[in-house]
């Protein structure tokens, strides 16, 4: 009886230090709506690399919960546009927000 007392308690330890580092606190994204997250950008990117129009390597993409930021520099009006436009075709995406500047 003694011997599985004094396993139990390790295992119990060892069982609340996994379940917590698994928990979401308040701010976070859950482990799914990162991955998510992450192939909305992947695809938006690879949006930009097949476009002619736009120069990939100029733009840089964030998401979160579905949420694309498109920043960096722009050569021209209808780049920005076109980013834009690619970057709401990704399956996912429920808002684009444009901060492109257009380069002087």
């Amino acid at each position: 009886m003694n011997m599985r007392k004094s396993l139990a308690a390790p295992a119990l330890a060892a069982l609340l230090i996994i379940l917590s580092g698994c928990a979401v606190t308040r701010g976070q994204e859950t482990a799914g709506a990162y991955v998510d997250d992450t192939a909305i950008t992947t695809a938006v990117k690879a949006r930009f690399v097949d476009n002619k129009e736009v120069d990939a390597s100029s733009i840089s993409v964030e998401t979160l919960k579905g949420t694309v930021m498109l920043s960096g520099f722009a050569k021209n009006g209808t780049e920005r546009i076109t980013a834009e436009s690619l970057a709401w075709k990704v399956k996912g995406v429920t808002q684009v927000k444009n901060e492109i500047a257009l380069r002087p």
